[in-house]
């Protein structure tokens, strides 16, 4: 797979040092002198080093784009985007609790026979529920849909 050392002209170019890179991709130093020396690093590897230095495995790799490098760079950029969207959602949990916290204070400190605070909470929650739903359960489904339907609509 790595025809050329590109790891090393990479962190080269970057003026970094191998103990640098090695901290950056969280590999040990010995794996990078290893990869320097021409031994085949993993494909986990690869796609630490291509994370770090923001290109693709292939670019990395110095091979020309075969089948298995697009596949890869396929499921990094997947695995990418679905832990943008659970972060956003995470973000967004929390965000919800303490806002709606901050909301039960000022509910019962200025109109305690009311519960108004509950229905905000609740409305919240629940728009919390069908996104976390998006995201966690039927994510698979609707990138799959959106695959099929790019694929219909491009055919025509």
């Amino acid at each position: 797979m790595m025809s050329t050392n590109r790891v090393k002209e990479f962190r080269l170019a970057r003026a970094w040092s191998q103990e640098q890179l090695a901290e950056m991709a969280a590999l040990s130093v010995r794996t990078i002198q290893r990869i320097e020396n021409q031994e085949q690093p993993s494909l986990e590897t690869l796609s630490a080093l291509a994370a770090v230095f923001e290109v693709s495995v292939s670019e990395l790799s110095g091979s020309t784009q075969s089948e298995g490098d697009e596949a890869l760079d396929q499921r990094i950029t997947e695995a990418r985007k679905q832990l943008e969207e659970e972060s956003r959602f995470y973000r967004s949990v929390l965000t919800a609790v303490v806002v709606c916290v901050l909301l039960s204070i000022l509910n019962r400190t200025t109109s305690p026979e009311s519960v108004w605070s509950l229905w905000v909470a609740a409305i919240w929650g629940a728009l919390l529920v069908v996104r976390g739903l998006r995201v966690f359960v039927f994510g698979n489904l609707i990138a799959g849909w959106q695959k099929k339907r790019l694929q219909k609509l491009l055919r025509k």
